[in-house]
């Protein structure tokens, strides 16, 4: 999810702000430690979704195989398949359209519930790849995401001109998906794994600067920056989920 920097001007001073530098920065340390808790509650709300219904999904048969509960087989076999797949995407459309009329500690709680689901729709993940290449990957992802975002954060450099490439590359990983669902291609799912990993390394640490120059220059009251930070934890939270699954399809060691 990107915004756009338009408004934005290199040099300039936060609008509708009258303190000092110090305050400023300190401000803007507050929001960016705000945007990081709730990605870091998201992602622990997902985690322990996705166990807890994999842990009731799934049992061991007497031979040492993995076998679908009754419960597993409605959750994945199931025409209830359908709703875990797509109730993300709901999600993601409640946010685009109210969110400008959600309280912040609404937003808060809506993101929370986003997560949970993202996680169900993720507890997938733990019947195709061993749990300990998910564990290995999960830290490979938050290694780089700390390194990119980080960068973003800090850098002097625009990151204004990845944009609209970004935006584009994400366009096209998602058509190929879309067409490789019909040619099943394991060269071209391998391509756009690496480069799905590229686009959102790069989404990281864009969207981290991004968010940095809306808190400077949006001038917003305590009650909109809570909530331009929770809709900035979504932004981050779902670049480390998509890298996460990309680099999990690189990396994962298959059951």
């Amino acid at each position: 999810m990107a915004f756009d920097n338009s408004p934005f001007r290199a040099g300039a001073q936060p609008q509708g702000y009258a303190g000092s530098q110090v305050e400023v920065d300190q401000g803007l340390r507050s929001f960016m430690l705000g945007v990081y808790n709730n990605m870091v509650v998201g992602l622990g709300i997902s985690g322990l979704v996705a166990l807890a219904l994999n842990m009731a999904a799934v049992a061991q048969t007497g031979a040492g195989r993995l076998a679908l509960t009754p419960f597993g087989q409605f959750l994945y076999t199931s025409p209830f398949k359908w709703v875990l797949m797509l109730a993300p995407l709901a999600f993601i459309f409640v946010f685009s359209f109210r969110m400008d009329r959600m309280s912040a500690s609404s937003a808060r709680m809506m993101f929370w519930a986003f997560a949970a689901v993202m996680g169900a729709s993720m507890s997938t993940l733990l019947l195709v790849f061993t749990g300990a290449s998910v564990v290995r990957v999960f830290f490979i992802t938050a290694a780089t995401f700390a390194g990119l975002s980080l960068y973003g954060y800090t850098t002097k450099r625009s990151l204004s001109g990845m944009g609209s490439f970004l935006m584009m590359g994400l366009i096209g990983i998602i058509i190929a998906s879309l067409v490789n669902l019909f040619l099943a291609s394991s060269a071209l799912q391998f391509a756009i794994s690496v480069l799905g990993v590229l686009i959102f390394a790069g989404l990281t640490a864009f969207d981290t600067q991004k968010l940095k120059e809306m808190y400077l220059y949006s001038g917003l009251d305590a009650e909109g920056a809570a909530k331009m930070s929770v809709n900035g934890a979504l932004t981050l939270y779902l670049d480390f989920i998509n890298m996460f699954q990309f680099l999990l399809s690189l990396l994962g060691d298959r059951r």
